[in-house]
């Protein structure tokens, strides 16, 4: 599914020259759930924003789903990400003054789907995340582990191959936070990509692989031996 070789990455200054990846090789098959953890700088970011297409690196080979994607133009890039990668932010980023259904509505209607397949998808997402008596509320209206769910269900709308998330549980107390991980299990056995950055470790014991990234390489694969059994109510 994702698949980087000898991947670098450099940012440069008129003074300076920082290398977020070093190197950096990995392979997350489909189907799989990968955490990812690491200390701060460690180029987990930088990792996470070239996987999602937001980025690309400075060298290395990165293949999507068998796709080489380095040299891909920029709309080329775009219409990949929309086509077949969700993701997840710590920062739930839905916009105030629109209810649930009208934030997932947004995304899609830049993707240009008709009425009818959008609301199709809307519906199923907030039925995916437990919320679909919840589509005309405010996200204010909603505990901070409802808001992350509808911004699972914001991502799952576009029916990705591949979901990116980026501290997902980082705002939200340890009761929501195990509620969301479940979530993010089960949408896993349905059968999506999930590559997940935390810096939890119960959280990233949970995945079915942990990664570690220290100065800008894999430093660790770990694999869990056994995940616990979860359930949503």
């Amino acid at each position: 599914m994702l698949k980087m070789q000898n991947i670098r990455k450099s940012y440069r200054t008129d003074t300076i020259e920082t290398h977020a990846l070093r190197d950096f090789s990995l392979e997350v098959n489909e189907g799989e759930f990968v955490s990812v953890t690491g200390p701060s700088g460690s180029g987990k970011t930088t990792f996470l924003n070239i996987a999602g297409l937001l980025e690309t690196p400075t060298g290395g080979q990165y293949l999507l789903d068998g796709q080489e994607v380095g040299n891909l133009s920029d709309s080329e890039r775009s219409r990949l990400r929309n086509e077949k990668i969700g993701f997840i932010f710590q920062g739930f980023n839905l916009i105030p003054d629109l209810n649930l259904f009208d934030n997932i509505d947004v995304p899609l209607r830049y993707r240009g789907f008709n009425a009818k397949e959008r609301r199709r998808r809307i519906e199923k997402s907030l039925e995916q995340v437990g919320l679909s008596a919840r589509a005309k509320h405010l996200p204010a209206q909603l505990s901070g582990g409802q808001q992350q769910r509808v911004a699972i269900a914001r991502a799952l709308a576009g029916e990705p191959r591949f979901l990116l998330a980026d501290e997902p549980t980082g705002n939200l107390d340890s009761l929501m936070a195990r509620q969301v991980m479940e979530l993010l299990e089960f949408i896993n056995e349905w059968g999506t990509t999930i590559v997940m950055v935390t810096h939890d470790p119960d959280l990233a014991r949970r995945a079915q692989r942990n990664i570690q990234i220290v100065d800008g390489q894999v430093s660790d694969l770990r694999q869990t031996i056994a995940q616990p059994e979860v359930a949503i109510a």
